[in-house]
């Protein structure tokens, strides 16, 4: 189940959700006449800041020009049909950028983001996410722009000390550096190193902002995360099935709160500095997420437990509770709450399918 950009804009739910992150999003006049450059603009996160900033233009005539980066320009010519401030262009994680224009902003939130990509792909997982970030960096110091925003991820913080109520900024914990599992997130460690090492040694204004497990109606049929599973289910007319007893504790955020949060860290978050993003009222686990969205959408949650070895794609971080005293502490709130998140993802997946 794919879900275009432009058809997600017939959705009342969606666009209402547009309007409810931009009116949450710190400073976001600023937003207002520049130029960005957005990788990943075909994933979750990228796909509805995106769609943030054509909305803001169609708001208040904004006069935002969005340079859309992807391996399938054609992909992206359809998906964003008839905006004109989007404007494709051909890039791929782990090439020589190969366009040549200036930017103000750039927002590096491309990257394998599920499981089994890691699995399937660990080496291409680490390079992408670090050669990426290198190329996109000197891009940016090339052209002056004003800040570079990369999406990380809460993965970073890696196993703790479960006694710790929260992960903290300052904290990192445990990574077994010999899995393949690590791939994700000890190269989202170095590709955040790497943005402070730019900004120390170059110059180029950068921020770091590292999401808990976001969740929204964009959902592609590679994407295993179980949320999208649990999304997939139900809007499929199935249950859910549980392999597994759910036990591991997440923050969930919104895709709407995310991307206000990241807008907000964007114009006015300090530079060289990293945020988690999270909502502290959305902690919850894996399991108890998956009766919330059972129970949204009507059907049942069945759990079909075995003894077998269990699936390599399966996080080893059994407590995974970002802590979001830095980022609220710039003036930023959560807008959704999980059941509003899960009803109104819910709500429009039905209104674009018309189920």
């Amino acid at each position: 189940m794919g879900i275009m950009g432009n058809n997600l804009h017939n959705s009342k739910t969606y666009i209402n959700d547009l309007d409810v992150a931009l009116n949450h999003t710190l400073d976001v006049e600023k937003l207002c006449n520049a130029k960005f450059l957005i990788t990943g603009a075909t994933g979750t996160i990228g796909s509805f800041l995106t769609d943030m900033l054509i909305r803001y233009n169609r708001k208040i005539s904004g006069s935002i020009c969005i340079f859309v980066a992807g391996r399938d320009v054609n992909k992206i010519k359809n998906e964003y049909a008839g905006f004109n401030e989007v404007i494709p262009v051909y890039y791929d994680l782990k090439e020589n950028i190969k366009f040549n224009f200036p930017v103000d902003y750039i927002i590096h939130a491309a990257g394998n983001a599920h499981p089994s990509a890691f699995i399937s792909d660990s080496v291409g997982t680490i390079v992408g996410n670090i050669v990426s970030t290198y190329n996109l960096l000197q891009y940016a110091q090339k052209y002056s722009v004003k800040r570079f925003l990369y999406v990380s991820s809460g993965e970073v913080y890696g196993q703790g000390d479960l006694k710790l109520s929260s992960f903290e900024e300052d904290y990192l914990g445990y990574l077994d550096i010999q899995s393949m599992r690590s791939c994700y997130p000890s190269s989202k460690r170095a590709t955040e190193n790497l943005c402070c090492s730019y900004m120390e040694q170059y110059g180029v204004e950068s921020v770091v902002v590292r999401p808990s497990h976001t969740y929204g109606p964009y959902i592609t049929n590679s994407d295993n995360r179980a949320h999208a599973q649990f999304f997939k289910n139900v809007i499929s007319g199935e249950d859910i099935i549980l392999k597994s007893y759910g036990k591991q504790i997440r923050s969930y955020n919104y895709i709407g709160d995310c991307a206000s949060a990241l807008f907000s860290v964007l114009t006015k978050g300090n530079s060289g500095e990293a945020y988690n993003l999270a909502n502290p009222d959305s902690v919850v686990t894996i399991a108890d997420l998956a009766k919330v969205i059972g129970n949204a959408g009507e059907k049942s949650v069945h759990f079909l437990l075995s003894d077998e070895i269990p699936n390599k794609n399966t996080s080893p971080i059994v407590k995974q509770v970002l802590s979001t005293r830095k980022i609220e502490s710039m003036g930023w709130k959560p807008a959704f709450s999980l059941e509003d998140g899960i009803r109104h993802t819910l709500n429009i997946l039905k209104e674009v399918h018309n189920v």
